[in-house]
This record gives C-alpha cells, sequence and structure tokens, in this order.
C-alpha cells in the first residue's frame, strides 16, 4: 500500500489507513489531502480518501473518488478492495464480492481481502465459495484458530459434516497436551460441544458419546454437557443411563417441559399423536404422580398429566390443578388450559368442573369438599375463567354475563376490563372492545403491554388516528412514529395496514405492509456482523443455529401477513386504479418513446432535488436538538418524502410488484393455503394459465375439502372453457398441457363442473361455508339458477356443534362466516332484500355485533375516562400525575351505561 509514493507520503498514506481503522476521519482526510497536493492522481490516496468520505456520509464523493481512484491505478488491489468496500456499506454484496476478487486476482494472498471475501460468501450463501476462501485462509496462516474453525464450519454449512470433523479433529492434533489455557477453556469447550454435536449429525452416535466421556473434563459448560449426552444415550436406546442424566437434570429445573417428554421416552411413554393405550396412561399417571411428591411445587408436573388422563381422572387432576391457581388469582390460568378444548370432550368436562365450582364458592364460600372458606377474590376470579371458558366456545353472551358480574363483585381488577374487550371483539363489537381496552388502560397508566393492547383494538376499530396517538405514548420524544418503526413495532404495522386497507387507503396500508418487510431485510443484514464474531467467539452451535433461522427467517407468521396484505393491496390497485395514476398513464401513453424516456428523467430529478431539499432543511432546523452534550452532532434521520405511501399507489405495474412478493411466499410459505390462493388471483389476473393451474393443484393437494379450493377450481376451468380454441404454437402448447393434467385431478373424472359442484354440495351439505360456496359456483356456472343459489344458502341450518354445553346449544356458524356470506348476498348475487333478510337472521345468532346491528350493540359497559385530555395536557407518561388529576373515579371502578353507539366512538 502507497508503495509507489516516496517515504514521507508512504508514511502519510499509514497514517489514513490508521486512521480510518480508529475512526478518525478528519486526520485521515487531512493526510489524505497532504498526499493529493503532491500527487494529485495517486489512485490508492483517492480510494482512501473516498472511503473515508463514506464513513463521513458523504457518499456520492466518496464514490467518485474511489471509480477516479481505480481508474488512475486499475492494477491496485487496495483500489479494488475500498470499491469493494464501498459496496459493501450499501449492502451491494454482489457487486462488492466481485471487486475482492479483481483484487484477489492481482495480490492472491492477501489475507484481509480473503477474509472479507468470505464473510461476503457466508452472508450471500454462496458455500463452495465459502469452503474454497476459508481453505487459502487456512493454507496461507495456519497458525491461527480461527481459520481451522471458519474451514470446519464452512464444511458444515455445506453439508459435509464428516469433512468438518476431520479438520477439527486436525486441528486438535496440532494442539498441545496442557492445552487450553485457563482464559481459553469455554472456546475450547464450546468447539468440542461442536464437535461432538457433529458428530451426532453423522450418526456416529458412539463416536460422540466416546468423545464426551474422553472429553469432560475439559467442557466448561456442564449443563449442554449433560443434556448433550442424554440425547445421545437416547438415540443409542440405552435407556436407563439416560433416564438417569434427565432425573438429575430435572431436579435443576422440574418445570423444564422438554426433560419431562424426554423422560417418558426414556420409559417408552411417550405418543406423537398424544394418544396412549389404558395401560400406558396408568403408567404415566404413576409417573407424575411421584414427580409430583418429589416436586410438588413444579407446575408442569402436575399440568402435563392433563394432556394424557380420560373422563373422571382428568375431572379429579384438573380440579386439583384449578383450585390453588383460582385462591391464588393467575389471571393466565384459561391461556394454561385453552389447548386442552382441542381435545374431544374434555371441553365439556371442563365446564361442569367450572359451574360447580362457581356455585360451590358462591352458596358456601369454598370449594366442593373442602371445610375451607376461599377468599372473597376466588369467586371473581372463578367467574372471570367461566367467561373465558364460554368465550372460547362462542357462547357470548353467557361470557358477557359473566364477566360483569365479576366486574361488579370487584371492579378495580384491570384483566377484568381486558378480558371482557376481548369478548366483545370476538363478538363483533370492535367499537366497544376499544372502549374496553382504554378503560383498562387508564387504569394502570405505566403498563405497556395495556397500551398495546389498547391499541391493537383500537386498530381492529379502524380508529388508527387514536390508535398512533394511544401508542406513541411509550415512544421518546421527537419523531414518535418513526420511533415505532425504529422499535420494529411490527404488530402495530400490521394492524394499521389491515385497518387502512379496510378503509380503501391502499397508500397507507401499502406503506406498513412494506415497513414490515423491510425489518426482515433488515434481519437478514443484521447477521454480517456474526459471521467473524462467532468464529473468533467460538459460539459455533449458536451461529450454525442463527443461520439456519437465518435461511427460514422469511417464514415467519408475520412476515407472511406483510406479504399478503401488500399482493392484496397491488391486486386491488390494479383492479381499480387511482383516478391520478390512471390519467398519468394516459398522458404518458400519448407520448413518443423518446419524450416519455425524458420526463421520466425529469421526474427522478425533481424527486432528488426535493429530497435533498428537505434533508438540507431538515438539517437546518434541528441542528442544536441533535448535539449532544458533549458538541458531538448525532446523525440526522433520512426524510421520508413519502409519509403517506401516496408515490406507492402510483406504480406503474401493481402485478409486477406483486409478483415479488408471491415468489417469497411461495419460497418459504409453500404448506400455506393462502399462498396458493394469492397465487391463483394473481396469475388469473396476469392471465397466465399455467401458473394459475399449478396454484389450483396446490390447494387441493393442502386442503381439497376446502370452500376455496372448490371454488378455484370450478373458476379456473369454467375460464378455460370459455376461451376460444387455440391458435397460435404457445396456445396450443398449454391447451395440451392442461388436457394431459386434466386426467390427475380426481374430482373432474368424466364430470361436467355443474356434476363437481353438486358432488361437492352433496358431500358438505351442512357446513355454511361449502353451501355458501357452492351456491356461488352455481350462479357462476349457470346464471339462470340465481334463486336457487339464493335458496341454497337462506335454506343453510345453523347446526349444534358436538359437543354441546351445559348451559345452552352451541352452534356452529361463526361470526365471519356469516359476515362474508352477506357480501356474497349483497355483491355477488346482487340480491340486497336477501342479503338484508340475511343481516336480521344473523342478529340473532350475535346480537352484540354491530355489522349485523344486534340487540346488544349498542349496549356496553365503559367507564369514565380523561384519556382526550390527559393526552393533550401531555400527563399520560406521568402515572402519578394522571392518577392525582383524574383516576380516582376509575380506579374506584365506576362504571355506567351506554346506549348509543355514537358514544363508543372514543371522541
Amino acid at each position: 500500500m502507497g508503495s509507489s509514493l516516496p517515504p514521507k507520503e508512504a508514511n502519510l498514506f499509514k497514517v489514513i489507513v490508521k486512521s480510518y481503522e480508529t475512526k478518525q476521519y478528519k486526520k485521515g482526510l487531512k493526510a489524505a489531502d497532504s498526499i493529493l497536493k503532491k500527487f494529485p492522481d495517486h489512485g490508492e490516496t483517492l480510494s482512501m480518501k473516498g472511503l473515508t468520505l463514506n464513513c463521513m456520509d458523504r457518499k456520492s464523493e466518496a464514490y467518485e473518488l474511489v471509480r477516479r481512484g481505480l481508474k488512475n491505478d486499475l492494477k491496485s488491489h487496495v483500489c479494488w478492495h475500498v470499491y469493494g468496500l464501498l459496496y459493501r456499506s450499501d449492502r451491494e454484496y454482489r457487486e462488492a464480492i466481485k471487486c475482492y476478487r479483481n483484487a484477489l486476482r492481482i495480490d492472491p494472498d492477501n489475507i484481509e481481502i480473503l477474509r472479507d471475501l468470505s464473510l461476503l460468501q457466508a452472508q450471500m450463501r454462496d458455500l463452495s465459495g465459502f469452503v474454497e476462501t476459508r481453505q487459502q485462509l487456512l493454507t496461507l496462516k495456519p497458525n491461527h484458530r480461527m481459520n481451522w474453525i471458519g474451514f470446519a464450519v464452512a464444511h458444515h454449512l455445506s453439508s459435509n459434516s464428516s469433512k468438518a470433523i476431520e479438520v477439527l479433529e486436525a486441528y486438535e492434533g496440532t494442539l498441545e497436551d496442557d492445552y487450553p489455557p485457563e482464559n481459553e477453556r469455554y472456546e475450547h469447550g464450546e468447539m468440542l460441544l461442536y464437535k461432538i454435536s457433529l458428530l451426532e449429525e453423522c450418526g456416529m452416535l458412539d463416536r460422540a458419546l466416546e468423545e464426551m466421556h474422553k472429553m469432560e473434563s475439559k467442557i466448561v459448560d456442564k449443563l449442554s454437557f449433560r443434556e448433550q449426552m442424554a440425547c445421545i444415550l437416547l438415540k443409542l436406546r440405552r435407556f436407563e443411563e439416560a433416564e438417569k442424566i434427565y432425573r438429575s437434570l430435572l431436579f435443576m429445573n422440574p418445570d423444564n417441559y422438554k426433560y419431562l417428554i424426554a423422560l417418558q421416552k426414556c420409559l417408552g411413554l411417550y405418543s406423537e399423536n398424544g394418544q396412549y393405550s389404558a395401560d400406558d396412561v396408568e403408567r404415566l399417571s404413576a409417573l407424575y404422580k411421584s414427580l409430583k411428591e418429589e416436586y410438588s411445587w413444579s407446575s408442569a408436573v402436575k399440568r402435563i398429566p392433563l394432556d394424557f388422563l380420560e373422563g373422571d381422572k382428568f375431572q379429579e387432576a384438573a380440579d386439583n390443578y384449578v383450585r390453588p391457581l383460582l385462591t391464588k388469582g393467575v389471571p393466565s390460568l384459561f391461556s394454561d388450559l385453552s389447548p386442552l378444548y382441542e381435545h374431544p370432550g374434555k371441553a365439556n368436562i371442563l365446564e361442569q368442573l367450572f359451574l360447580k365450582l362457581e356455585d360451590s364458592i358462591r352458596t358456601s364460600g369454598c370449594f366442593p369438599g373442602s371445610p375451607q372458606m376461599e377468599p372473597p377474590s376466588t369467586l371473581m376470579w372463578t367467574l372471570l375463567l367461566v367467561s373465558q371458558h364460554y368465550d372460547r366456545r362462542s357462547q357470548y353472551d353467557i361470557a358477557l354475563d359473566k364477566i360483569d358480574e365479576a366486574i361488579l363483585h370487584t371492579p378495580t381488577v384491570i384483566d377484568l376490563y381486558s378480558i371482557k374487550g376481548n369478548i366483545l371483539q370476538h363478538a363483533g363489537n370492535f367499537s366497544a372492545a376499544a372502549a374496553l381496552a382504554n378503560e383498562a388502560r387508564s387504569m394502570d397508566l405505566a403498563d405497556r403491554y395495556l397500551n398495546s393492547e389498547c391499541v391493537m383494538q383500537m386498530l381492529q376499530a379502524d380508529q388508527v388516528g387514536l390508535a398512533e396517538k394511544t401508542a406513541v405514548l411509550f415512544t421518546k420524544d421527537g419523531d414518535q412514529h418513526n420511533n415505532l418503526h425504529d422499535m420494529q413495532c411490527m404488530w402495530y404495522e400490521l394492524a394499521s395496514g389491515e385497518s387502512y386497507f379496510r378503509q380503501g387507503d391502499l397508500g397507507r396500508a401499502l406503506k406498513n405492509f412494506l415497513s414490515v418487510e423491510k425489518h426482515y431485510t433488515d434481519m437478514t443484514e443484521d447477521q454480517f456482523d456474526f459471521h467473524s464474531y462467532c468464529l473468533r467467539k467460538m459460539t459455533l452451535r449458536a451461529y450454525v443455529s442463527m443461520l439456519k433461522f437465518q435461511d427460514r427467517l422469511h417464514a415467519h407468521e408475520y412476515f407472511h401477513k406483510a406479504a399478503a396484505g401488500a399482493i392484496r393491496c397491488y391486486m386491488k390497485l390494479h383492479d381499480s386504479p387511482s383516478k391520478s395514476s390512471a390519467e398519468e398513464n394516459d398522458e404518458m401513453s400519448k407520448l413518443p418513446a423518446a419524450q416519455r424516456k425524458k420526463l421520466r428523467q425529469k421526474q427522478k430529478k425533481a424527486e432528488a432535488r426535493a429530497k435533498r431539499e428537505a434533508e438540507e432543511k431538515q438539517e437546518d432546523e434541528t441542528t442544536s436538538s441533535n448535539s449532544t452534550k458533549s458538541g458531538k452532532k448525532q446523525q440526522s434521520r433520512p426524510v421520508d418524502l413519502d409519509p403517506h405511501g401516496e408515490k406507492l399507489v402510483q406504480v406503474e405495474d401493481p402485478l409486477t410488484e406483486a409478483t415479488k412478493y408471491l415468489k417469497l411466499l411461495q419460497n418459504n410459505s409453500s404448506d400455506s393455503l393462502e399462498t396458493h390462493l394469492l397465487s391463483f388471483e394473481l396469475n388469473m389476473r396476469k392471465q397466465k394459465v399455467l401458473l394459475a393451474f399449478q396454484a389450483v393443484k396446490q390447494l387441493i393437494r393442502l386442503d381439497e375439502n376446502s370452500p376455496d379450493s372448490h371454488r378455484c377450481l370450478i373458476r379456473f376451468f369454467h375460464k378455460i372453457n370459455s376461451l376460444p380454441a387455440p391458435g397460435t404454437d404457445s396456445e396450443k402448447l398449454i391447451w395440451n398441457v392442461l388436457e394431459a393434467e386434466r386426467p390427475d385431478l380426481r374430482q373432474l373424472h368424466g364430470k361436467s363442473l355443474v356434476e363437481v359442484n353438486s358432488n361437492f354440495l352433496e358431500k358438505h351439505n351442512a357446513s355454511l361455508t361449502h353451501r355458501a360456496a357452492a351456491a356461488e359456483m352455481m350462479y357462476l356456472l349457470e346464471p339462470d339458477k340465481k334463486l336457487q343459489a339464493i335458496k341454497l344458502i337462506e335454506d343453510s341450518t345453523n347446526n349444534t356443534a358436538s359437543g354441546n354445553g351445559v348451559v345452552g346449544p352451541i352452534k356452529e356458524w361463526g361470526i365471519q362466516d356469516c359476515i362474508n356470506v352477506h357480501k356474497l348476498l349483497d355483491t355477488i348475487l346482487a340480491e340486497h332484500d336477501v342479503a338484508n333478510r340475511w343481516k336480521v337472521r344473523c342478529a340473532e345468532y350475535f346480537p352484540c355485533s354491530t355489522y349485523f346491528e344486534g340487540a346488544r350493540s349498542a349496549t356496553s359497559y365503559i367507564a369514565d375516562s380523561s384519556f382526550e385530555s390527559s393526552t393533550e395536557n401531555g400527563n399520560v407518561l406521568n402515572p402519578e400525575a394522571k392518577i392525582k388529576e383524574g383516576d380516582a373515579g376509575t380506579l374506584n371502578g365506576t362504571v355506567h351505561i351506554v346506549d348509543d353507539l355514537s358514544n363508543l366512538s372514543m371522541r
């Protein structure tokens, strides 16, 4: 570096490099300018000056200088390396890799460039290149531990675990007998545990066990050591030894479910599907009875038997489990019990038990068969549990009566208002649910969870403005909305996006959905720093686990929701583009191609100028506020020139944008029905026949009985049958593919679409959603049978679900299903009178629903709230001041009945 310079300037060049490494950028610039005065075309100095400017957020100057430097010295590995670093800082990893490779052609043994290249190859999952680069690093510097470990990890990531083991063993062969020293014992122990996990992964279990016994004294993490040994012994079917270790682990942590499940496996008492024989149940009962005697404080050993016990034994165990928690007052009790509702018959047993406990406490003040008097709060917690039970079973009237009784009993318990809000939300009264959630929030203004729950309920009620004001109460002062974005508050952005979508504001909806997508991009980028850190610190097992997590990151539920929301927005934009966008596209299409290109260039320049001016204005306005006490200026936030997403809805081809997110869903959420539904809708709009057919096949594979799968199947082949005869070679090819694939669909074997629809209806005649889908397809296939399709829906009966309740019948219809049927009648079938009749009918089933305007939809309990005044006065973040000012009435549980829904709009 700087070899072409005289000694004085060469020393100055070293100062530039050192200043860059120590982040003394001004000093580095000064040294660079000194060299450039004498040698203005020195390529390496120009490149280093550009790299320094890049760290000072002067990117345009940085790129210009680096390119000039490279142009002046194309054969300098320094210039190419710096160019790669510049691209890497902007996350242009592929371009950075190209630059590094060019640098290595000039200096193939440069360790710094090889190390930087290996990090980018790990980031981009170029695993073959990663192995090659790591091998080269090891060859150049074999006395460096990190190079051995990196080479082993590279082979492991390339699915060559046996080679990774060989590399680690070769590394161990270079160590002395007394290795490691005291300060490296933990790192060496981690390496040994990683090697053992590789042996286990390769199926060499005996060898792994031998290695563990041999290296036990050198492994510091004894807990991981014992867990791994027990796991290996279990796989080797050495059950007695594994049982002994798991029992010792349970002594340390008797609430660890993994240890308990593993203990069951050691005793041959574990079933993947949860089905056990009578003999197994007896043995399991005895096991957990002994564990309960040994670990009486453990909740896990009391809870797990509820999963496998049946009948009277289940009721007895549930009774013993529930009683102390009701006495203690555990609000999360129902959440703990809710998985049991998936077991046939257990919901009815729990209902009988809860009602029995409630009746006994109400009449005698104690539990059945117990002489000990319970505290008064036990009745309240029991009523809360009963209300949650009926809410789960969709018996909302009973649930509301029970929760109202609990509030009347103890009006100062915050959880009661939160749960009542949840019940009202499930019952279809979102405004009242938001009011109750805000009531709960106002009772403890310092509780962030209550604030978040209130915000969620407000967004469900489409009160977006009020929800944002409430959410920012727990953010920093200043640009509070951006604080929510910086905190990656994805649940808020998703709920906000869904609310805007329901209200038809596609710009804001897209803004929120794409913000969530950006968070996942940031998470992917965040792994970069760990590629070197984890190898240096030897946290190898955690590192590999993190990389595997990153590989399936986009399969996460939040990303799926955001991508699906963005696709729906783009499809809606395609179906009904905004007026301004449509007019602009018409005007652009009339212009010649050259003028269109010039106009777009002018628009881009105007946007860049506006952004630059906005940034300069913001910098001037915030100079004083961005300065710290030490006088150092903080980095300013980039200006958002499209806060409401107005430019997002002006996209030229919405379907192309939607396709980007669809591909991500197809790659990461291929087992989701929604992914293929969106694929079908999108490709039908794009007239991609084969891709739409592929979506239909995937839907049938996942769930052939789904109403949505049936709709897509009928719609697709109805569309194909209505197409004219194929004319071009490509059309004939598509037609031949469809004809060849059609026999593979069992539903279509020798049947017309009308017959397929009739068979589907006959098979699922008792289900409302299936009848509605069949009626919709009947109208599509035979428009003259519209009245018959309507009659098919109206003749549906709300049957009693299996497992009828003690208090009253449990109906099958869900509120959202009924809303969807109403929309079908009102829009697709366009029968408003019939839709109104359906609305009246559903109002009887869902009296709290505001959509159906049920009898109880305009009545709810809400407490006096001074929320508006508190936010205006700025005292919400000071709970003590707020309570002193006006919350005494709220804390005393003052409630009144509101009979007008307009009063529930939360001002």
